[in-house]
């Protein structure tokens, strides 16, 4: 019997399953190699091209089996260690994965592939310390210019903009054709308040490929930004990614083209479940506007959702979080970022949450916390708001911002946020009225037309160690203060099922 299961399929019989596998039939592929097996059950050649096919045809499950089984065979095969940990990514798998990179890089040293996949694994993870270093080993053995841009990504994420822009230029120096980098490029000029080159950016990435999405969002956003609304309904339909559907109803709605809009809420309406939020804020003011009912349930009436809590950990007497939190706000190297509707204020860019220091990421668990909380008390209400609450906690985006004498936010809206919030570290008590420094919530903002004046609002007045949570449907802004004390808070938007990026523009 040893003998029989250590038998070997001739090359007759192997290349007709080679040519299917090449020829990409890969469910006849993995339905000969199935076939095969029963007769030839040790053979490496035979699990490796189940393994292959059956990732192709996205069944990973099995394609995870076939690997482990081709390397029960040779366990020294660094492609097989590789395509692995390929799969197990796909299925979330990401410590396992992560494993059997780091196993292939171990049998093949200069395996600049594998540095590179681990490299976005950890990113995906949060790890971006560490996907730096492995992006920029990858780069040492060679320098291309996919690994340029994955390293460019990463280093914005942690804030660094100056070094991402020399890495997606370099990626673009590499290879001029990459539009996903002229567009990069362009989001992260966008980010330093560098529009005039961020622009040029976008039009070459479109020069490039006239159907590129990001590049066509990036260039609306711009085009709605300067009120050039109907130049920019077009990119955003050409765009198809994220909040698309979203802004184009902005632009009609900015642009006072009220029967096109009204017409295209009723189609959004009766087409499915009500989650986006963006659209819940144009449907309520536009229900106020007119003076007609709000029909879209995502949170029709958003003030009865604000949250203000405190969090112990940071309102305890000489609280050791705080002062850890305020020392990294000060010390820490992240660059700032523009933004134009903060006045008298810094604001930090990058995902402050997935920072390296232990701060940031204490107070990132401790927020998570309060979604639960948040979610808990208002269990049972009848608005998509809470029905379709994401069930993973993450964050589009976190950062800071610190206020000077006289400094505020205007009205704005998180645009593709679900919750958002912020925590307050620091705050002026030299006051003139008690609602300098507060936080202003309402349903209008952002110059939208206005038929009356009659748009209520509502305040909190937050004390250092609290939270304040709201849908991210509602406009929200500081009131100016007087005091020569800092305002320091730290903002966060909760990640929306399916959403893919972090547009904010707090």
């Amino acid at each position: 019997m040893a003998n029989q299961s250590n038998k070997q399929p001739s090359q007759q019989e192997v290349q007709p399953l080679l040519n299917l596998l090449n020829a990409g039939q890969l469910a006849n592929a993995a339905s000969m190699a199935k076939s095969l097996l029963a007769n030839y059950p040790n053979t490496f050649i035979l699990h490796n091209v189940l393994g292959i096919a059956l990732d192709g045809l996205g069944q990973y499950g099995e394609a995870i089996n076939s690997y482990r089984n081709a390397l029960k065979l040779q366990p020294n095969m660094p492609d097989l260690h590789y395509n692995l940990g390929i799969v197990q990514a796909n299925v979330g798998q990401f410590n396992e994965a992560a494993a059997s990179y780091r196993k292939a890089i171990a049998l093949q040293p200069r395996f600049f592939e594998a540095y590179g996949n681990l490299g976005t694994l950890l990113q995906k993870q949060g790890k971006l310390e560490e996907a730096v270093a492995s992006y920029r080993k990858g780069l040492s053995i060679n320098a291309d210019a996919r690994g340029h841009f994955n390293l460019g990504t990463a280093l914005r994420d942690q804030g660094k903009l100056d070094d991402a822009i020399k890495s997606y230029r370099q990626a673009i120096h590499l290879f001029p054709n990459y539009s996903d980098a002229h567009s990069n490029l362009g989001e992260t000029l966008r980010d330093q308040g560098n529009m005039q080159e961020a622009i040029e950016s976008y039009q070459n990435a479109l020069a490039l490929n006239p159907n590129h999405p990001s590049a066509n969002y990036n260039m609306a956003e711009f085009l709605y930004l300067a009120k050039r609304f109907d130049e920019a309904i077009p990119h955003f339909e050409r765009s198809q990614i994220d909040d698309w559907l979203e802004r184009s109803m902005y632009c009609l709605y900015k642009a006072e083209r009220f029967d096109e809009f009204k017409t295209k809420l009723d189609q959004i309406v009766s087409a499915g479940k009500h989650t986006a939020p963006f659209l819940a804020t144009l449907a309520t003011h536009y229900a106020v506007n007119f003076g007609v009912k709000d029909t879209y349930n995502f949170c029709k009436n958003g003030f009865d959702f604000v949250y203000n809590a405190k969090i112990p950990e940071l309102s305890e007497p000489n609280s050791p979080l705080l002062k850890s939190l305020l020392s990294d706000i000060n010390n820490a190297e992240i660059a700032e970022r523009v933004q134009g509707m903060l006045h008298n204020g810094k604001q930090s860019a990058g995902n402050l949450f997935k920072r390296p220091e232990a701060s940031f990421r204490t107070l990132g668990e401790l927020v998570k916390k309060e979604f639960l909380n948040y979610k808990t008390k208002f269990s049972g209400a009848d608005c998509e708001l809470i029905k379709s609450f994401p069930e993973e906690l993450e964050f589009t985006s976190s950062w800071y911002v610190k206020m000077r004498q006289g400094g505020h936010l205007d009205a704005h809206i998180h645009e593709i946020g679900w919750i958002s919030g912020a925590v307050y570290l620091a705050m002026p008590s030299d006051k003139k009225t008690p609602e300098e420094g507060a936080f202003e919530y309402g349903i209008h903002g952002d110059a939208y037309p206005q038929k009356h004046k009659d748009f209520p609002v509502g305040r909190v007045i937050p004390n250092v160690g609290e939270i304040v949570l709201f849908p991210s449907s509602l406009f929200h802004r500081t009131i100016p203060f007087t005091s020569s004390e800092e305002r320091i808070c730290i903002a966060f938007d909760l990640k929306p099922t399916n959403a893919s990026t972090a547009r904010s523009n707090y």
